[in-house]
């Protein structure tokens, strides 16, 4: 029978190794992918050390990027050899309430690569229809794949935000996430403010399309922000609730905090920061994969891509490793 490699996690916390498997065909409903690309995200530390109910062995990877090679019955609509991203919409049940009210984001059994399936560590994985978003053809596989988490949780929670062309938007943080909210702010037409720790990363933010640079180092950024006239969204990449915390005095009236990166601790906002001013804090959880697919060609129409470190399959641990210190500049992708 024929074989695909994997890198996989046999037991929480313990390294990848890359192991030989019969090569998956796909159900009815499935697609089978020939993976090109996926990134590795910090989520993926979760999954590794069992911080969601996962079961191991493990394959880890839900920012996919590749090409279909077969298709299971009752699946309409795709062909082999069509260009698909899969992203943290994995797919979903439709018969539970979310999915009839049509916010299928929030199935009650959403099904996330590397924990519903194996995901995209991996040189094939087979995925629910559902799950598939086409990518356009300006962007390559690598480009396309950070878009299935990092760039659709970005996108979407600004575009959905309260704040509208010419408004004052500050991003807070400029890692993996940070740098493609920048990039979508800007191209959104909004006045971009980036925080970030330190003088090192202000010649990124500029580049990348802020018009202002908050070192959150030496500044008082809530302070800073209403110095430029207040925000009417600030969108946290970070996974800081004390960030998220000093940062929320810097809204205007009717301002949100959009919250896309996540800290186990609360964030400290009081009664009096919010209903004075119809302050609001509002959380957004990646998006469903037409939100995929209106990430990538809004990309592609506009030039917004990740910055990208390539590792091949074989190299995932020492991909994982720069990506969970904090060394790679900005999203690391393994390619197969």
């Amino acid at each position: 029978m024929p074989s695909i490699r994997s890198a996989q996690v046999s037991a929480p916390g313990a390294a990848f190794e890359i192991v030989t498997r019969e090569l998956p065909s796909p159900a009815p409903g499935q697609v089978r992918i020939a993976v090109e690309a996926c990134g590795v995200c910090r989520t993926d530390s979760a999954f590794v050390n069992a911080g969601y109910p996962v079961t191991f062995p493990l394959v880890a990877g839900h920012e996919i990027a590749g090409r279909i090679d077969a298709i299971g019955d009752a699946v309409s609509g795709w062909d082999v050899g069509d260009r698909v991203a899969v992203g943290w919409f994995g797919g979903n049940c439709g018969v539970c309430v979310p999915c009839r009210a049509g916010e299928a984001i929030y199935c009650e059994r959403l099904q996330v690569p590397g924990w519903a399936y194996p995901g995209g560590f991996a040189e094939a994985v087979v995925v629910p229809s559902s799950a598939l978003a086409r990518i356009p053809d300006p962007l390559t596989a690598v480009e396309a794949a950070p878009m299935g988490c990092a760039g659709v949780a970005t996108f979407n929670a600004l575009r959905h935000s309260r704040a509208r062309a010419g408004d004052l938007v500050a991003v807070l943080g400029l890692g993996g996430l940070g740098h493609l909210g920048v990039q979508f702010a800007n191209k959104l037409g909004f006045e971009v403010v980036a925080i970030a720790r330190g003088s090192a990363r202000a010649t990124d933010a500029l580049s990348l399309g802020a018009h202002h640079y908050i070192d959150g180092t030496d500044e008082d950024v809530a302070a800073r922000i209403q110095s430029l006239g207040g925000a009417k969204a600030i969108l946290n990449t970070t996974n800081s609730s004390p960030a998220m915390s000093a940062a929320f005095d810097g809204l205007r009236p009717g301002g949100e905090l959009l919250v896309v990166g996540v800290d186990p601790a609360p964030i400290q906002v009081s009664p009096f920061q919010l209903v004075p001013g119809g302050r609001t804090i509002h959380g957004h959880p990646s998006g469903t994969a037409r939100d995929v697919e209106e990430t990538l060609r809004f990309a592609a129409l506009t030039g917004v891509r990740p910055i990208t470190e390539t590792v091949p399959l074989a190299e995932a641990n020492a991909a994982y490793g720069r990506m969970m210190s904090g060394e790679a500049r900005y999203r690391m992708v393994l390619t197969s």
